[in-house]
């Protein structure tokens, strides 16, 4: 793959683990009703851990050079 391609994949998996973990934690925080993970806290931290796990992969694709 080339870096622009590795960059890419890092920017749109880095958003697609942040919209996921911010899922997670609104339902883990009883937000987002509806589902047997609502008003779980280990759905909130879970969440929260996706999240940052996703805004680094976005700055890794970001300081990454093309």
């Amino acid at each position: 793959m080339s870096p622009r391609s590795l960059r890419m994949l890092s920017l749109l998996g880095g958003a697609l683990l942040v919209a996921l973990g911010l899922a997670w934690s609104l339902q883990g925080a009883g937000l987002l009703l509806g589902s047997v993970m609502s008003d779980q806290r280990e759905w909130l931290v879970a969440g929260l851990v996706i999240i940052l796990i996703g805004l680094r992969l976005i700055r890794s694709g970001l300081s990454s050079t093309p």
